[in-house]
């Protein structure tokens, strides 16, 4: 493992490091832009055999997508002298090759699906051989204990689907499953744009990993995180569109077991996340985001709320009503599963109860006062769109749970 350390470096060569290991990531990010192969593949250690196998794969996976932005800057080196043979086979000081660790933001754009450049962070090994950097492995400076993220272009052969309105990134699937995929999200798309009027890219693009671990290997978590969870949409909230990723990551071992319905409502769901994720900020409660991707994804299939809320059903009819609407705390993946049912059927219907009280725009209006509120001020927002305050919201979904949920509703 290399650190970043200035402690074996001599005054001023921190700053020449620095300035070729920019150099030659440049290099690299211009054969990317220009689709070069040889230009790529001349940046990548003679030496490294696996690692320059790996780049191959990986430059032909890159060559079947469109970019119009590819470039990354160093943001912190460090390493220390080995004495390894040079690149003429010698031995000794002079001419030995040098490591370093690489620590580089690279930021890319997918063309047609990326409103700004995505960041992700590289942490690379760089080895000086007879006076020239090559790009030697992918794992310098990695801080310890810390799960790095990896790009879908990284995890094998990569198939590319396009749809009407999705583009679709796979390995280790049959590519029947992924052209599925595009007709789901293919239609998701419209159903989204019909009730949210904010601009977004109308688009979506969906990564379909081979497996439950690469499906973490793509979002940095763990394995167990995702047990269960059909799928997934990157980014992060608050970040007024210059966020992380906006992709749909499916998990191969859940979303191919829901029928076509399912998948539906899914994907729907999760396309309801990137178009409104511009909007959604630390103010914006779970209960509303979540739920109001549920409630996007469930309009207009007619299923019944006892139908669609199961646990909360069970709840209210067993007296336990819930007495507060869901915390943030209550939307952990890794916590109590009946918790969670309860938190994302809880919010479903108060988003079903507020359209049907207040009307669609009402809802939509809604979720971007509390998204612009503020940290703490989700009652103003409350106030200012429906006229009441949280408490009082609160006490007409309990009321709205029993009507909808209790043994008279639909019996």
């Amino acid at each position: 493992m290399l650190v970043f350390s200035g402690a074996c470096t001599a005054p001023g060569e921190d700053g020449a490091e620095r300035a070729a290991a920019q150099a030659v990531l440049d290099r690299q990010a211009d054969a990317v832009r220009g689709g070069d192969a040889g230009a790529y593949l001349a940046t990548v250690d003679p030496r490294a055999e696996e690692y320059r196998a790996d780049q191959r794969r990986v430059f032909r996976n890159l060559a079947r997508l469109r970019f119009d932005h590819w470039s990354y800057r160093v943001t912190a080196v460090g390493g220390d002298a080995f004495p390894l043979p040079d690149a003429d086979g010698g031995g000794g000081t002079r001419g030995a090759p040098r490591r370093l660790a690489v620590r580089a933001e690279l930021r890319y754009r997918v063309e047609g699906y990326d409103p700004v450049p995505v960041r992700d962070v590289e942490h690379l090994t760089l080895t000086r051989r007879a006076g020239r950097w090559y790009v030697s492995g992918d794992d310098g400076g990695e801080p310890r204990g810390q799960r790095s993220t990896e790009q879908p272009w990284e995890q094998g052969e990569l198939t590319v689907v396009r749809g009407e309105r999705s583009l679709v990134l796979g390995s280790g699937r049959p590519e029947a499953d992924l052209r599925a995929l595009a007709e789901d999200a293919d239609r998701a798309v419209p159903a989204v744009e019909a009730v949210w009027p904010e601009d977004w890219p109308r688009r979506v693009l969906v990564l379909a990993p081979a497996s439950v671990e690469r499906l973490a290997g793509l979002l940095g978590g763990e394995p167990s995180s995702y047990q269960g969870i059909a799928a997934v949409t990157t980014g992060e909230a608050g970040g007024g569109g210059r966020t992380p990723a906006e992709r749909v990551v499916v998990n191969p071992e859940t979303y191919w077991l829901l029928g076509e319905d399912g998948r539906r409502i899914v994907m729907t769901h999760e396309v309801t996340h990137v178009a409104t994720r511009a909007h959604t900020t630390g103010s914006t409660p779970m209960w509303l985001s979540e739920g109001f991707a549920d409630w996007v994804g469930y309009r207009g299939t007619g299923r019944r709320p006892t139908r669609v809320a199961p646990e909360l059903t069970a709840a209210v009819r067993g007296g336990e009503t819930p007495r507060r609407l869901p915390t943030d705390e209550d939307f952990d993946f890794a916590g109590d599963a009946e918790r969670l049912a309860l938190a994302y059927e809880g919010g479903w219907l108060l988003c079903r109860m507020v359209a049907g009280r207040w009307g669609e725009e009402k809802l939509v209006e809604l979720y971007l006062a509390t998204g612009r509120a503020g940290e703490g001020t989700v009652d103003f927002a409350v106030r200012e769109v429906l006229g009441l305050d949280v408490t009082e919201l609160t006490e007409r979904w309990r009321a709205y749970l029993g009507r909808e949920l209790g043994r008279a509703a639909g019996e």
